[in-house]
């Protein structure tokens, strides 16, 4: 049984292809080594991966058509998890084609590889970000979103409703995934876990914006590889009582699914900057900032759907997984 794993140098795509690979599974990785933020970064994560037999390592952007398909042609995958994109909220303010290359053509080119390959089941990141300007908390798979409050935002709606056509047209079978704010050893150095550690390190302020008030579903990358390993061999199935006099965003008459996978519990972001605090044993010295463009004040996470149909329970308190990621921290880079 054989896996893509788009994305594989990425913070979750990493962790997914070594879950994967202690398993005993096949796995492609594919990254275009974006320099977004740190390729050495990267590249270590990857040399971690290479080192299982199992394992076969692609740099390709999937904007490149020829060679994506070229990939298809040699490999029968069974499942293609679509972790790659062009990420961050801020970023993409001001690198709006990034966005377009990477999570438009991009995931056009993958749907086009597996609707051609036949493969079982496609699982595709979204983000909670969709959510913009909804207020109504936890946010529910089941609500609207059409008020993004972003570009990468709307890149990542515009890949649900494209896996939507593909799943209705072709009878592919797509699930996405809305992550909520994930942390963890290995973590992405634009994250706030990662930017608030390194400042309270080096004794340099951290920027706190919204002045603080500011809650998130932190969400420990342990519990979302479970997650997704439970979500892969369940294919979605139509929904029989889906009615377009009242749509279900979340379902649909053809093979397609969307959930939230987050960690039920929202966070005040001043016990976040606690817990790093007591970790690191040293306290933070804030600058307090206004809301950003293109941040939500809060997200929260309805999770009942993953609960009822995989059985997805996070385990990980903030408290743990904090600690976690400041060991890995430490020991990477030395301090």
């Amino acid at each position: 049984m054989e896996y893509l794993v788009t994305g594989a140098a990425g913070f979750i795509g990493f962790h997914l292809s070594k879950y994967l690979l202690d398993q005993g599974y096949q796995v492609v990785g594919l990254d275009n080594l974006s320099p977004y933020y740190s390729v050495r970064l990267k590249e270590d994560r990857v040399s971690i991966l290479k080192a299982y037999p199992c394992f076969e390592w692609v740099q390709i952007s999937l904007e490149n058509r020829d060679e994506l398909n070229q990939l298809f042609s040699r490999h029968c995958f069974e499942y293609v998890v679509n972790l790659a994109a062009q990420a961050g909220v801020r970023y993409s303010l001001t690198h709006p084609h990034s966005y377009i290359d990477s999570n438009i053509v991009g995931f056009v080119n993958l749907l086009e590889c597996c609707r051609h390959s036949q493969i079982s089941h496609l699982v595709f990141a979204s983000s909670s970000s969709v959510y913009g300007l909804n207020t109504k908390l936890p946010f529910s798979v089941h609500d609207n979103i059409d008020h993004p409050i972003s570009l990468y935002a709307a890149s990542k709606k515009s890949n649900e409703l494209m896996a939507h056509c593909y799943s209705y047209l072709y009878g592919l079978p797509c699930t996405g995934l809305r992550f909520f704010t994930v942390y963890g050893p290995w973590g992405r150095p634009d994250m706030a876990l990662f930017l608030f550690t390194r400042s309270i390190l080096q004794e340099e302020p951290i920027e706190v914006y919204n002045y603080g008030k500011m809650r998130r579903d932190f969400t420990y990358i342990d519990d979302i590889v479970e997650g997704i390993a439970n979500i892969i061999p369940r294919f979605p199935e139509g929904n029989k009582n889906w009615q377009g006099a009242c749509p279900d965003p979340a379902t649909s008459p053809g093979p397609y699914r969307v959930y939230n996978i987050g960690n039920n519990t929202s966070v005040e972001l001043e016990y976040f900057i606690e817990v790093i605090e007591n970790c690191l044993g040293k306290k933070a010295i804030k600058e307090y900032l206004p809301l950003q463009p293109g941040d939500v004040p809060n997200t929260f996470a309805n999770i009942d759907d993953l609960i009822e149909d995989v059985g997805f329970r996070p385990k990980t308190s903030i408290e743990e997984g904090v600690q976690c990621f400041i060991d890995w921290f430490k020991g990477y880079y030395q301090y």
